[in-house]
């Protein structure tokens, strides 16, 4: 019915229109331009394409504290705390850092096996990450 009563030109523009609003509202965080206190679960971050991901520890925690990888991956951890911490997994047993030192970049290898490695600081237990290999 909108074909006959409307010139194309017409109907090129109301489409266009009507993305834009739907495009528009997508961006809108509905929050009114103020930002929330509270924090979402933490996201894992994509897998690494380049064979290379990121753990720093600052503040007694993990950042990102949920990092997805491909098999095989070299992680890299810096410890940007005034402590020792550690990364290691905690059921599997599959990485384990040793003692970072402050300052200090180590690296390790993600597990070759698909799945999800929860790992600690095994100096700050309360300390929780998570690997997830995919």
């Amino acid at each position: 019915m909108l074909r006959t009563l409307l010139p194309a030109r017409v109907r090129v523009a109301v489409v266009a229109a009507a993305a834009c609003v739907v495009a528009l509202a997508g961006c809108s965080g509905g929050g009114g331009g103020s930002s929330s206190a509270t924090s979402a679960a933490p996201r894992p971050s994509s897998p690494s394409a380049s064979g290379k991901a990121l753990i720093t520890i600052k503040d007694f925690s993990f950042h990102p504290a949920a990092l997805t990888v491909a098999p095989g991956t070299r992680v890299t951890v810096i410890n940007k705390d005034a402590t020792a911490h550690t990364v290691t997994a905690t059921r599997t047993k599959a990485f384990d850092t040793g003692d970072v030192d402050p300052g200090q970049t180590v690296t390790f290898t993600a597990p070759a096996g698909v799945g999800s490695y929860p790992y600690i600081c095994t100096i700050h237990p309360t300390m929780k990450g998570s690997l997830t290999v995919r």
